[in-house]
């Protein structure tokens, strides 16, 4: 059943997408199955405020409605964990659409309400991600945020992992809503200190482009 109230008498696709991805929770928890796979507990703690019944509820309905499957984790870590399906795939451009358009009436980070290193990549860098500007790029760019590693395609704007980076970015996690927000611009927080970054200026100039920082 979908999590929401229908609207089954309006016949409009974006009438059924709202059926299916309308339901409060739903997507954010497709914005954490979308970083990688996740025990109930992991979703618990990404996702402050949800009741633990209320999560139940939301999984099992997308699951059921294909957005989302449990997968087995062989030995030694041997647990249940949700995974997103290609389905729940096909709503992250939703996802980016959203987070570019709450970015400007996002408050400022501040120590009350913490940015997330994965926000910090994915809302602020990733949401930007030009499928035009993209063409013929084909280079890899690692964010080390406060102790983790994220590394995104040019080509594709989603998370690969790979051995050898093009660009490495180290910062704290905050900044990159500083500079999405236009409190500063990237080379302004490379000046500052507030980033380092590591790679060469033609490296640099493609990602700039791609995600939208020039």
């Amino acid at each position: 059943m979908p999590a929401t109230v229908s609207y089954d008498e309006q016949y409009c696709p974006i009438a059924r997408a709202l059926d299916v991805l309308g339901g409060r929770w739903t997507l954010l928890i497709l914005r954490e199955l979308s970083i990688g796979n996740q025990r109930f507990t992991d979703l618990r703690t990404h996702l402050p405020g949800i009741a633990p019944t209320l999560l139940t509820q939301r999984l099992r309905t997308m699951i059921d409605e294909g957005l989302i499957e449990t997968k087995e984790l062989p030995p030694p870590a041997a647990r249940s964990v949700y995974t997103i399906t290609h389905r729940g795939l096909e709503a992250i451009p939703v996802i980016r659409a959203l987070a570019r358009w709450g970015m400007p009436i996002l408050e400022a980070p501040n120590d009350e309400h913490p940015v997330r290193p994965w926000t910090a990549a994915l809302v602020a860098v990733a949401a930007y991600h030009d499928p035009v500007a993209a063409v013929g790029t084909d280079e890899h760019y690692e964010f080390r945020i406060g102790g983790e590693l994220i590394t995104l395609s040019s080509l594709t704007g989603r998370r690969h992992r790979v051995d050898h980076p093009d660009l490495v970015f180290e910062s704290d996690a905050p900044v990159w809503i500083d500079i999405r927000q236009g409190r500063l611009t990237l080379d302004e927080a490379v000046a500052a200190g507030r980033v380092t970054v590591t790679g060469t200026k033609k490296s640099l100039a493609t990602f700039k482009k791609v995600f939208e920082l020039t």
